[in-house]
């Protein structure tokens, strides 16, 4: 069975770090392109980063030089490092997969992904 499970959300202060996981199982992670999306209470989904199963990247500009998406093909297993967190980071954070060309690979658009894991909560609050 496919499986995408996050970890290490939790209750973080403003300025400070934390780092998310994501396992990946089931599916042949190497040739994947994978995203970190993320969704306030009451609020629609939104895209943080992407990693091409290349190991280029891309972040949104709400995110860019803060975070930063990295992969362990050896482990299928994806991260998030969350660096100078802000109040506005505060949300359910969701790993996502995706198979196809990196042309096709439409990251901004929640619809085109194969997989998603059940999500992690971060909170930042002092």
């Amino acid at each position: 069975d496919v499986r995408l499970e996050e970890s290490g959300g939790g209750l973080v202060q403003p300025g400070g770090s934390l780092r998310l996981s994501c396992a990946a199982s089931g599916f042949s992670f190497s040739g994947y392109h994978m995203s970190w999306v993320r969704q306030e209470p009451g609020k629609g989904l939104e895209w943080v980063a992407a990693i091409f199963s290349d190991g280029s990247t891309v972040y949104s500009n709400s995110v860019k030089d803060r975070f930063t998406i990295s992969r362990d093909n050896g482990k299928s297993t994806l991260y998030l490092q969350m660096n100078s967190v802000k109040p506005e980071d505060t949300a359910m954070y969701y790993c996502a997969a995706r198979s196809g060309p990196p042309a096709l690979f439409r990251y901004l658009d929640p619809s085109s992904y194969d997989y998603w894991g059940q999500g992690t909560q971060v909170t930042v609050s002092s």
